[in-house]
């Protein structure tokens, strides 16, 4: 680990604790702060590149999406029991070692599917593949998995969510990079203004306007 830069995530994030608080008043106690100020080693680009109101904006984008997904910080693993063996792709070479159903959502975005699992664990050092568990045990793995989503992951878009933040493409591409057409160009407005809504509070709490770009 790079200390150096991991002091440097913790010593200007633009989330503090009582902020922290604020947004999740109900969040279940798996989700320490202190778990996410220390993933933050893993990403040191995240909400640190670009203007305070940038990194700010940022923050709260990648928060709103863990409040949306998780139920306010509420759940650590996926509801639907019944979803759990649909996780697993066959189609990749390394399979599903930790059995079919072991790659189900957990964490602030409700991370999924063994070839995320595996792709992620090799960026992040850690045989995720084999111990998918991991991520709901230990608060800055879920973190680091959600923040390697964010930084490194286009997902149905054509940006990862951190550039879309970075570059001035607004929240809306955000959405766009997690759900794509599910949500997005009137697959699920609903779901998109429950997003903005969040993130607009989000930002409030943070004190910083909202930009523009909110939807997709």
């Amino acid at each position: 680990m790079d200390r150096g830069a991991c002091t440097g995530g913790e010593s200007d994030f633009a989330v503090s604790e009582a902020q922290f608080d604020a947004i999740f008043p109900e969040r279940a106690p798996f989700y320490t702060y202190q778990g996410l100020v220390d993933a933050l080693h893993a990403y040191p680009g995240f909400a640190g590149t670009g203007t305070p109101q940038t990194r700010a904006r940022e923050a709260a984008a990648f928060l709103t999406h863990a409040d949306f997904e998780s139920v306010g910080l509420r759940y650590v693993k996926e509801i639907n029991e019944a979803n759990y063996g649909r996780k697993c792709d066959d189609t990749q070479p390394y399979g599903c070692p930790a059995g079919r159903e072991a790659y189900y959502g957990r964490g602030p975005i409700m991370f999924s599917w063994n070839f995320n699992y595996k792709a992620a664990g090799d960026a992040l050092g850690l045989d995720l593949l084999n111990d998918p568990w991991l991520v709901e045990r230990d608060p800055s793995v879920a973190w680091q998995t959600a923040l390697w989503y964010w930084n490194t992951q286009n997902g149905p878009g054509t940006m990862t969510s951190h550039d879309a933040m970075v570059g001035g493409a607004g929240f809306g591409e955000t959405i766009r990079s997690l759900n794509g057409a599910l949500e997005c160009d009137g697959g699920n407005p609903e779901s998109v203004a429950s997003r903005v809504a969040r993130y607009e509070r989000i930002t409030g709490i943070l004190g910083v306007a909202p930009g523009s770009g909110l939807t997709c």
